[in-house]
Order: C-alpha cells, then structure tokens, then sequence
C-alpha cells in the first residue's frame, strides 16, 4: 500500500491535534496532584482489618482526594492526601468509621512537601534533553544518517506534548490531576516511541541495502525508491506493530475497568502513550523522513551538511 501518498493527511492530522493541545494547554492548564502541591500524611489503626479496594472510590463521592494508602501492618494504614483542615480530618474519620464498621484511631497527622519539587522537574527536564541528544546521535551513528535521527525525536517529542495536552483536557472535564504516576507514564511513551519507530527504521535500512546497487543503474529508481521503501517497511511491520499494541491495550483496558481509582488514571495515560507511540511511528516519523529525503534529492548541498 502507498501509505505515503497520505502523508499530506497524516500531517495535518498531527498539526490539527497539536494545535488542540496548545488550545487546551493555554485555555485549562494542567492540574497538578499531591505529589507537585504537597498534602496531608495520616495513620490510622483500625479495630480490625479493612479492605482498602473502596476507601479511595467512597472518599472521592465525599470529596476527599486520595493519593494512595499503604498497609503497615497490626491494622494500621497510612493515607497520602490533598491538604486536609480540621473539617476535613473530622470528615475522612468519620467516612472510615462507616467503611470498617468499628473504631479509627488517629495515631500520626503531618503536612508534607511536595514530592517532587522543582528542582526535581528541572532535572528531569534536564534528563529528557540529554536522553533525547544520545538518542539522536546513536541513532544517527547507526542508520549513517542524521536524519533518521531527527525524525526519530520529533515523533518522540509529538507524542509527549499529545499526552501532555491530553491531560489538560481530561483535567478540564474529568478534573483529572498530575501526579508521580502520570510522569512514569510519560517516560515510558517515550521509550516506546522510540523503541517503535526503530524498528520501522531498521526495515528501511535492510531494503535500502538491497536495493542500491539497482538504484545506481536507474535514474527512475533512484527518485522513487526511498518513498517505495518505506512504504514497503510500513506494510510490513505494521501487523507486527498492532499486535504489540493490541496486547498491551488490551491490559491496560482490564486495568482501567478493574484496577480501581488509584491506577485507572495511570492505566489511561499510558493508554494513550500506546496509541500515540504507534501511530507516529509509521505515519509521523516515516513521512518526515520521506519528506527530508525528498528535499535532500531536490538540494544535494543539503544533503552532504547533514548525511
């Protein structure tokens, strides 16, 4: 199939969607959760054992937002929340005296710092620009192309910002928050993004090997074939692609109906990353690639600054 004769498509699709996000970032923000904003830290001992599988779901009807909740054993648990006042500690006993049916004592209140500050998003920022650099030179390196390595990163980068302005709409609607959780989403969509788009790549390395010396002979081929290639590497690693992200759809499906409040936003994010991840890498990162190639063939001097 001619998957590039559609990149015109593909990219406004793109364009469309970031300039959406920009829209929504501008407009809505993002909500940032406990884990930028700081909270309150509570340990309760119970009479006798609870499940925790409903606390964060009933706390949530009650408007207390519950960050997580962590068993310590002989019936204590520690809750992690948004900042509580004096109604609202009065509120969260009372709705876990109703949940346990017996008796809650109080044994530890502290308001704690965010846990992740801003110097540690500063470093991770700094992080994500020196992984991207290596990532771009060792793919460069190792396609003998700098190309491939920039068109690797901007589908890397586009699904980031998508993710990230997502949550932005989904804060809106859905009052959906930033957490720690929704960083390690993050990082794992760009992993997988990267890891996807490689293997596109790789299929295009392969044939183009085969195929140049008949490029050498033919005038007609030499114009055609990289557009040729891609299309045929896109063709045949597509069904390999969607497997793959099928089976992992489907997980995180099962987790967003059933893994409870606190992951489900977690399991959405990554959802997402998902599908992000692998639409770009046939139908962002090939068609930069074929579109920088055809600029090459049109300006050579071009091409012996950056190949």
């Amino acid at each position: 199939m001619d998957w590039m004769r559609y990149k015109f498509i593909f990219f406004t699709l793109s364009g469309l969607m970031i300039v959406l996000g920009i829209l929504g970032l501008f407009k809505w923000g993002l909500k940032f959760g406990v884990d930028f904003k700081g909270g309150s830290l509570i340990e309760y001992k119970f009479e006798k054992g609870i499940s925790t599988e409903g606390i964060d779901k009933k706390l949530e009807e009650e408007g207390l937002k519950l960050n997580s909740i962590q068993a310590l054993g002989d019936n204590k648990y520690l809750l992690r929340l948004a900042s509580l006042d004096k109604e609202g500690k009065e509120k969260l006993k009372k709705v876990l005296e109703n949940l346990s049916y017996s008796g809650v004592e109080e044994l530890r209140f502290e308001t704690v710092g965010p846990s992740i500050g801003p110097e540690l998003v500063r470093k991770t920022i700094y992080a994500i620009l020196i992984a991207s650099g290596v990532i771009l030179a060792w793919v460069a390196y190792q396609f003998k192309n700098l190309k491939f390595g920039i068109s690797a990163i901007l589908a890397m980068f586009h699904d980031s910002f998508l993710l990230i302005a997502g949550y932005s709409f989904l804060g809106h609607f859905y009052n959906v928050e930033i957490d720690f959780l929704f960083v390690t989403a993050l990082l794992t969509t760009l992993s997988f993004s990267v890891h996807d788009t490689i293997v596109v790549f790789d299929r295009i390395r392969e044939s183009q090997k085969k195929f140049d010396d008949r490029s050498k002979k033919s005038s007609n081929l030499l114009k055609d074939s990289f557009s040729r290639l891609a299309n045929q590497a896109v063709t045949e690693t597509m069904v390999r692609s969607l497997n793959n992200s099928f089976t992992i759809l489907f997980m995180l499906t099962s987790l967003i109906l059933l893994g409870g409040v606190s992951i489900r936003w977690f399991a959405v994010a990554l959802f997402l990353g998902t599908i992000l991840g692998t639409y770009s890498s046939p139908f962002v990162a090939v068609p930069l690639l074929v579109s920088w190639d055809k600029v090459f063939r049109k300006n050579p001097s071009k091409k012996s600054k950056t190949g």
